[in-house]
């Protein structure tokens, strides 16, 4: 064999191993797989790539242009493919870097979530039950996997980058699920443990609030949370935790109770600063006078801020000299700055009493000398109650006419049916009671006391007329003046036993009878008809004996009479007519 026929059979050789490589390549390449290709050049539609086949693959240009709208990729580049469709109708490879990607991206989720390895991403929207993340693919992150404890309001987390454990993962159906809460219970497990190591009662630590409640905020002190009661934030008064905190907020807190055990911590803020009432006996006293904000209001009273975590009570009582505080709204409002004067200070038991009258003058005090005692008052009646009747003095000032002081009698009298509102009337002037505030008046004064001159009025032995203004199971009583009654007892209204006092007399009956005893010091009147009786009997039975006795006498005279005038007519001469001899 001649030299050019060998080197015939060897070209021939070498052109069959291209043509065997060629078809062993084309083979090799398979719709539906990842290849690597080199990026022969950019046109303004597509990239067009080698991927080592007979004919070149294209890819659309909008799958590289990025977020800044700046294409991302330039010939020689080596990229990976997706090997979409053999030979379309231009007889070029359609390729795609899109899903070239997102298939490395499920594998390398899919590796993630075999070894428990975390993934990031980026929370990108709300849907039904939990949010959606871009992690290269789309993927659900449920509602109670978010964070440790629920969350209302998802949408906060929406544009947020975390990292995430994938619990769940399908291919197939393109469904994978994620949780970041198994990745924080971890890491705060972890601090956690950190943290019970450190911690202990009395150490001051760091922390940030985490939940506010309306009885205090939950501090996360890195994997535990604390307590902070409401009672511990403030020496003053905090009507709730968020006037002074918001979630998030850094705080430095005092650990005031540790339990281990059940990994309950007690915080405290107040604590961090001395307690103001340590120093109070230093600062205030007695008669200070003192100027503070209204900081609450209650139904007895008003509580005013003197300093930080210092306050003392007005109550209403101590607000005005006149009016008549029924809530201290009517003088107040939780804000206003007020003075007032310290009446009382307990710094054990934490508390102080001020005075808002006591800044100004007592009217009160000008009372006395304005009206003295006896003085007769000319005044118009402002209130009238079943206890007594209010007449204005001065202005915010009322006087009381008490009941017992309408009238000397005992008999009970209602106000409501002597006065009138508006009504002037007369009384005198009783007492004026500065401390309690006290103006008392009398109409029954206005003359002497009956009772006092009831022995000459009254004397016993009287008998008296009246009307029975009560009956009672013992007695009657009897009204024997305007403001003069007597009690006739049951024994004492008749000669025989009475069993039943309701059948022998009745109220408004008029009943005749006699003062059998007078107790003027104890206001008491005995009366009795029974003995009225017995003396108008007796009287009549010496009348009717003194008319026996003179008729008698008459009888016996014209018989005396008579017997003497038959005597010395015997006793004469027969001859009466005969003048006699001598």
């Amino acid at each position: 064999m001649s030299d050019k026929d060998l080197k015939g059979n060897v070209d021939e050789l070498d052109d069959f191993g291209k043509l065997l490589a060629e078809h062993e390549q084309t083979q090799s390449v398979k719709e539906g797989e990842i290849v690597e290709g080199t990026v022969i050049w950019v046109s303004k539609d597509y990239v067009m790539v080698d991927i080592g086949h007979k004919s070149e693959g294209r890819i659309p240009l909008d799958e590289f242009i990025g977020p800044d709208g700046k294409v991302g990729v330039a010939a020689g580049q080596r990229i990976a493919v997706y090997v979409d469709e053999f030979e379309n109708e231009d007889g070029m490879i359609q390729l795609s870097k899109d899903k070239a990607d997102k298939l490395r991206i499920w594998d390398e989720i899919d590796r993630a979530a075999e070894r428990g390895d975390l993934v990031e991403g980026v929370i990108t929207g709300r849907v039904k039950g939990g949010l959606t993340v871009d992690i290269g693919v789309k993927a659900f992150l449920p509602g109670s996997q978010v964070d440790l404890r629920p969350v209302r309001n998802l949408e906060k987390f929406i544009g947020q980058r975390y990292k995430f454990k994938v619990i769940k993962f399908n291919k197939k159906r393109g469904n994978i699920v994620l949780s970041r809460r198994a990745l924080l219970e971890k890491e705060r497990q972890e601090l956690k443990q950190k943290t019970l190591e450190r911690i202990q009662e009395g150490c001051v630590v760091d922390g940030i609030v985490k939940n506010i409640t309306d009885y205090g905020c939950f501090v996360d002190l890195g994997g535990i949370d604390g307590l902070l009661h409401i009672t511990d934030m403030s020496w003053g008064r905090v009507n709730h935790p968020s006037e002074l905190f918001r979630v998030g907020d850094e705080v430095k807190v005092k650990v005031l109770k540790f339990d281990p055990e059940n990994e309950r911590v007690s915080l405290g803020l107040k604590q961090m600063s001395d307690d103001p009432w340590s120093k109070v006996i230093e600062k205030f006293t007695v008669n200070q006078r003192v100027t503070g904000k209204v900081v609450s209001l209650t139904e007895y009273g008003a509580f005013i801020e003197l300093t930080e975590g210092v306050e003392g009570l007005v109550h209403v009582s101590e607000m005005s000299w006149l009016k008549r505080v029924k809530h201290p709204s009517q003088m107040v409002s939780v804000g206003d700055v007020v003075e007032a004067v310290i009446l009382e200070i307990d710094s054990e038991n934490r508390r102080m009493s001020l005075g808002m009258k006591q800044v100004e003058e007592n009217p009160w005090e000008n009372l006395k000398a304005s009206y003295p005692e006896g003085a007769v008052i000319r005044a118009k009646v402002r209130n009238i109650t079943n206890f007594g009747v209010f007449v204005g003095i001065e202005e915010g000032i009322d006087g009381l006419i008490h009941v017992s002081d309408l009238s000397w009698s005992t008999k009970p009298k209602n106000p409501l049916d002597m006065f009138k509102k508006g009504q002037e009337i007369e009384a005198k002037v009783l007492s004026i009671d500065v401390e309690n505030q006290r103006f008392s008046l009398g109409i029954k004064q206005l003359h002497g006391d009956p009772w006092m001159d009831i022995e000459r009025k009254f004397p016993i032995g009287t008998v008296i007329e009246g009307p029975v203004t009560k009956v009672f199971d013992f007695g009657a009583v009897v009204e024997i003046s305007d403001e003069i009654e007597g009690l006739v007892h049951i024994s004492e209204l008749s000669e025989e036993r009475v069993p039943d006092i309701r059948k022998v007399v009745a109220e408004a009956q008029i009943l005749r009878a006699k003062v059998i005893s007078l107790i003027p010091e104890e206001r008491k009147i005995g009366l009795s008809v029974k003995r009225l009786l017995e003396s108008e009997a007796n009287e009549s039975a010496e009348e009717f004996q003194r008319r026996q006795r003179g008729r008698t006498g008459t009888v016996l005279g014209d018989l005396l009479r008579e017997k003497l005038g038959d005597r010395l007519n015997a006793e004469a001469p027969a001859d009466s007519d005969k003048p006699s001899q001598e």
